[in-house]
C-alpha cells in the first residue's frame, strides 16, 4: 500500500462515523458490557483523535440508543431494563410475523437460498467457538429475511430492534452463549421454503419467545479495557481484539453498580476474603 493509500485509510478511520461503527461492533459483539464507561480521554488515545470526533461518534450511538450520555458523568454503554426487553420483543414479533407472511406471499421466495448459506456460517461459527461471528450472524438471519421483503422502512425498524436485542443479550446472557438458535433458524427457513406461512409464523413466534426468556435467565458480569477491546496503541486501527474479560487495570470500564456491590459486601464475607491466601 502506498503512502497516499495509507494516509487515506487513516483519515477515514478517524472520522466520527468510522469510530461509531467500531464502538457499535464492540457492543454488539459483547466486547463492551452494558454499563461500561466510555471515557473520552481513553477513546481519544485508542483512536488517535481529538475529543471532537469522539463526541460526535458517541452522539450518533446515543441516537441509536446504544449509548447513554449522562450530564456530568459521561458516556456509558446502554443498560436496557427488563421492561425494555418485553417491549423490544413485542415489536419484533409484530414485525417479523409480517416478514414471514410477505415472504410466503412471494416477496423474496426466490432468494431464500442465500439465507440457508448464512445459517450454515452461523452453525460453523458456533462449532468453532467464534462467538463474535456467531452473535452477529444470529442477528443477521432476521435482518436478511426482512431484506427479502423489499420494504426499506420495515427493514430499518427491524435493524434497530435487532441491534437493541443484541445489546440486551449482552446484559442478560452469559458470555459465549447466544440466545438465538441456528436450529430454530433452519426450521423457520424450511417452512418458508415450503410456502407454509402458518407454520413459519408459529415457529418464528416460538423462537422469539424462547430468545426473550433465555435473555432473562441470569445477568452477565465482566468489565472491558478500552485499549484491549479496540487494540493496543501499537496496533492502532488495524484490528480488534477478542472478547475481553474483567479488567485488572485502573480504568473505569466496569458496569455501573459494580462498586456498590463491593461496598455492600458483608463483614463476614470480607473477613473470609481477607484471610484467604493471596
Amino acid at each position: 500500500m502506498s503512502d497516499i493509500d495509507t494516509e487515506s485509510v487513516s483519515a477515514n478511520s478517524s472520522k466520527p462515523e468510522a469510530i461509531a461503527e467500531r464502538i457499535r461492533a464492540a457492543i454488539l459483539e459483547h466486547r463492551l458490557a452494558p454499563g461500561a464507561k466510555l471515557t473520552e480521554a481513553q477513546l481519544c488515545e485508542v483512536f488517535a483523535v481529538k475529543r471532537g470526533p469522539i463526541r460526535q461518534a458517541l452522539a450518533q450511538l446515543a441516537t441509536d440508543r446504544l449509548v447513554d450520555l449522562e450530564p456530568n458523568r459521561g458516556a456509558f454503554v446502554a443498560s436496557p431494563s427488563l421492561q425494555e426487553v418485553h417491549e423490544v420483543f413485542e415489536m419484533r414479533r409484530i414485525i417479523e410475523l409480517a416478514v414471514v407472511e410477505k415472504i410466503c406471499n412471494g416477496h423474496g421466495m426466490r432468494r431464500l437460498k442465500s439465507i440457508g448459506g448464512m445459517i450454515g456460517r452461523e452453525r460453523k461459527a458456533f462449532e468453532t467457538r467464534d462467538f463474535s461471528s456467531w452473535i452477529r450472524l444470529s442477528g443477521e438471519f432476521h435482518t436478511e429475511l426482512a431484506q427479502l421483503t423489499g420494504n426499506t422502512v420495515l427493514c430499518d425498524c427491524l435493524n434497530g430492534l435487532v441491534a437493541r436485542s443484541t445489546l440486551i443479550s449482552a446484559l442478560y446472557e452469559s458470555l459465549g452463549r447466544s440466545p438465538c438458535s441456528f436450529e430454530d433458524h433452519e426450521a423457520i427457513l424450511a417452512a418458508l421454503d415450503a410456502g407454509d406461512a402458518k407454520e413459519a409464523a408459529a415457529l418464528m413466534s416460538r423462537h422469539l419467545q424462547s430468545v426473550e426468556l433465555k435473555m432473562l435467565e441470569r445477568p452477565a458480569r465482566g468489565a472491558a479495557d478500552l485499549h484491549e477491546v479496540f487494540g493496543a496503541l501499537s496496533g492502532g486501527m488495524s484490528g480488534i481484539s477478542g472478547i475481553s474479560g474483567a479488567s485488572s487495570g485502573a480504568m473505569s470500564g466496569a458496569p455501573r453498580g459494580a462498586a456498590k456491590t463491593s461496598r455492600e459486601e458483608s463483614p463476614k464475607a470480607l473477613s473470609k476474603r481477607k484471610s484467604a491466601p493471596s
